[in-house]
């Protein structure tokens, strides 16, 4: 399936960018907060980063028609009619995803556009009264929407998440559109095969996911998303204190900055601090540099003993050289 794969790929990279350009809006007009658990009800504030956002969180989680949805449940089904190793496996993997995907998704949604507003409970609103963003504006100001230059884009890019799956799923998918770069051996990997022939057009196919298990999968994760963080948010402080080894490890991410921070990063500081003082000032400076000057110095003080200066010394120099140079020729000629 790697037309579907490249399909993907491509409706992906419209609804993941519309999401991302989202966050930072939601960032800007919040005046560089960026924990959602101090934020709510931001759609007030940010219509256009609000409507936007949802649109491109509906094309996330493979709503029918979106432009994501014809790429996953491509993907899903494709999956579904292989018969290659772990097939199985991988099918329950992806449905499973679609669950998680739309739970977080709208975890992420719910909490930032819905609900009460928190932003002014944030603890670390007041830690200096006299502090403002780059923007003028204090902590305490209210959400704003951001400008044109970041909600022009969300806008176009909300466009092609809607409707760039419904225009292009047939000729990427199940037309030639990769003829002349991808080839796939239909004998060895049927499933394409198979799921063109379920294929009659997007239409068709987004009546078809009415029933299937991901539209109800996707479904299922926002409602639990709906009712855990906007009905009753006690549900998920109770999962919170019931499973607290794992909340401190995943609020402490995996500890990975402390180990970036404390092995990593201190560990290379102390690697280049001993090749500083060991390589660099103990073996090249102190060794190679000083000890060649040393020895130059030593020798030139050697040879500054015999440069006396005196005419007799050289004389008596040129006498024993003469008398150890025949000795040396009388012993080769025995």
């Amino acid at each position: 399936a790697y037309s579907v794969a490249v399909f993907h790929l491509m409706t992906h990279a419209f609804f993941k960018a519309l999401l991302f350009l989202a966050a930072g809006s939601v960032i800007i007009g919040m005046h560089h907060n960026q924990d959602i658990r101090w934020m709510g009800n931001v759609r007030k504030y940010m219509p256009i980063t609000w409507i936007t956002s949802l649109l491109g969180t509906l094309a996330l989680i493979g709503t029918p028609l979106f432009s994501g949805f014809y790429s996953k449940d491509s993907i899903i089904e494709a999956v579904h009619f292989s018969n290659l190793p772990a097939a199985g496996f991988a099918h329950f993997a992806v449905l499973a995803g679609v669950f998680v995907t739309s739970f977080y998704s709208f975890r992420l949604y719910f909490l930032v556009f819905h609900g009460q507003e928190r932003y002014d409970q944030n603890p670390d609103a007041h830690h200096d009264d006299h502090h403002h963003d780059d923007h003028g504006h204090g902590h305490d100001a209210k959400p704003h929407e951001s400008p044109w230059v970041v909600t022009v884009p969300l806008l176009l890019l909300a466009i092609p998440s809607v409707v760039i799956g419904y225009l292009t799923i047939e000729p990427m998918v199940f037309g030639e559109f990769f003829k002349d770069a991808i080839h796939v051996d239909a004998s060895a990997h049927p499933a394409m095969a198979r799921f063109a022939e379920m294929f009659h057009g997007p239409l068709a196919m987004a009546v078809h996911a009415l029933s299937t298990a991901p539209l109800y999968l996707a479904l299922a994760g926002a409602v639990a998303a709906w009712y855990m963080y906007l009905v009753n948010p006690a549900v998920p402080a109770a999962f919170a204190r019931a499973l607290r080894p794992i909340v401190v490890v995943l609020e402490n991410k995996y500890y990975m900055d402390w180990i970036n921070e404390n092995i990593i990063a201190r560990g290379a500081r102390l690697i280049g601090v001993g090749l500083w003082k060991g390589g660099d000032r103990g073996v090249i400076e102190g060794g190679v540099v000083n000890a060649s000057w040393k020895l130059v110095d030593a020798v030139s003080a050697v040879v500054r003993r015999l440069q006396s200066g005196y005419l007799y010394h050289y004389a008596l120099m040129m006498i024993l050289g003469v008398v150890l140079f025949m000795t040396w020729f009388v012993w080769l000629a025995k």
